[in-house]
């Protein structure tokens, strides 16, 4: 079986990090502005959609084949049609990617009503079917699996990951909600951590890990091989690198919200259409300032202030006003306002 490794350019003492896949955000824009201020070990594309008529996203592909990151990257697909899925997972072996990721946890209605992403949870024995068939057409490099405790409740768990066994699943990303919690509520580490004794492939703990101090405690607690770092590091680019100065039990460096102030700069650049209007890009930037926010001010008030911000201009001055007035200033290692996270 296929052993995943750690990048050379790490110590290989040091459990892995990866950037989530997250769609409509992790495209290959993003993923150049994250390596930026620390890479992971790992990136995951956003999701193929694979039916009877998909073909390869050329906007996804880019974040594999026009990757300058120096990191492998994944490519995850979502999908139920199974011929469709086999045939997608070897278009994608043709180029290079670290391995094929099959998405089982979405949340989204639209996807999980159609038996495909979280919904996979409800049926099992397609899980087993489509397993078995991914299996057999990606057999020289990993085949991997994100996925949630399950879709109302963890009733399938144990039998899901009996199936990850039986066909020699590489990689596992578990985050530890089912589908109908989506991003609210607990994370259920307890249920990661019998998952890391159950499977016979690695782990990678997903899940609410927003601070590098968090990253530490559910590895302790779980004894995944990694973490899988989502929307938090939207709020905190510098996460990644911070986690490993944990491990390394140095001090984390302070991000200056001057530096943040840069950072969203260059979000402001990301959107894969260049001449959208101002008022979708505006509203673009705020899904990403909703979580940078919450690590600036503990008042919420430039959580307020951004969301209602109308125009490019009067969303940039109150960035200025909260992130350039005192150089000194820092961000902060964990959110301030916990009433949003999630």
């Amino acid at each position: 079986m296929f052993q995943v490794s750690l990048p050379q350019s790490l110590h290989s003492d040091l459990p892995l990090t990866a950037l989530a896949p997250m769609q409509d955000v992790t495209n290959l824009k993003f993923m150049k502005v994250i390596a930026h201020y620390g890479n992971p070990d790992y990136f995951f594309t956003e999701y193929f959609r694979v039916n009877e008529t998909s073909r390869l996203n050329p906007k996804i592909l880019a974040s594999i084949t026009e990757n300058d990151t120096g990191r492998p990257v994944f490519a995850q697909m979502i999908g139920e049609s199974i011929p469709d899925l086999v045939r997608t997972a070897k278009e994608l072996c043709g180029y290079n990617i670290a391995g094929v990721d099959l998405n089982m946890g979405c949340p989204a209605p639209r996807i999980y009503r159609k038996q495909a992403g979280g919904g996979l949870l409800l049926v099992p024995e397609k899980v087993d079917r489509i397993l078995a068939e991914l299996r057999q057409a990606v057999n020289d490099r990993p085949l991997s699996v994100k996925m949630r405790l399950g879709f109302e409740n963890s009733d399938t768990f144990f039998q899901i990951l009996d199936i990850i066994n039986r066909h020699s699943i590489d990689l596992l990303s578990l985050h530890g909600r089912t589908v109908k919690d989506r991003y609210q509520g607990r994370v259920n580490y307890a249920l990661i951590a019998q998952a890391v004794r159950h499977v016979n492939c690695p782990v990678l703990a997903n899940g609410n890990i927003y601070s590098a101090a968090q990253a530490i405690s559910v590895l302790e607690q779980t004894g995944a091989v990694g973490v899988m770092v989502g929307r938090w590091a939207i709020g905190n680019p510098w996460i990644f690198h911070q986690i490993r100065q944990a491990l390394r039990s140095e001090p984390i460096t302070p991000v200056p919200l001057t530096e943040v102030r840069h950072y969203i700069d260059l979000l402001y650049q990301t959107p894969e259409a260049p001449n959208i209007p101002e008022r979708a890009r505006v509203g673009y930037l705020k899904l990403f300032l909703n979580y940078i926010a919450l690590s600036v001010d503990s008042q919420g008030n430039f959580l307020r202030l951004m969301r209602q911000a109308q125009t490019e201009v009067e969303l940039f001055q109150i960035c200025d006003r909260f992130l350039l007035a005192d150089p000194a200033q820092t961000l902060a290692l964990a959110p301030l306002i916990t009433r949003d996270l999630t």
